[in-house]
């Protein structure tokens, strides 16, 4: 039986890498955005960013254990990091944190687009 690390090649690693962190970026968002209140607490929001990061950690996870499922993973992870960027791009003027969560989600969807067209 092959190990796991024969499954993974450079890009893999990269994306494996790229949705750690933005699982991470994530989690920290949405704590950010319910401690801030208002608009950025808007529960579509918190459950977009709660998405997001279950995604990816579920893509890193399918690409770290060789599933034969992992493009269609990424796909889908790919679509909602799409979706969060945009979201957390309407509130990342003079914010710091949503900018930084846009543009690891903007990273992480790039790669993930890659993996899931990867032949």
């Amino acid at each position: 039986m092959a190990k796991a690390e024969e499954f993974i090649n450079h890009n893999m690693e990269d994306c494996i890498e790229n949705c750690n962190e933005c699982h991470r970026i994530c989690l920290e968002t949405m704590e950010y955005c319910l401690r801030m209140g208002g608009k950025h607490a808007d529960a579509a929001r918190i459950g977009l960013l709660a998405d997001c990061a279950q995604i990816c950690q579920t893509s890193a996870d399918f690409m770290i254990r060789g599933s034969a499922l992992h493009q269609q993973i990424c796909a889908a992870c790919a679509e909602v990091c799409s979706r969060c960027a945009d979201d957390c791009t309407a509130l990342s003027a003079d914010d710091e944190q949503m900018q930084e969560c846009a543009e690891l989600c903007v990273v992480c969807e790039e790669s993930c687009a890659e993996m899931a067209n990867e032949t």
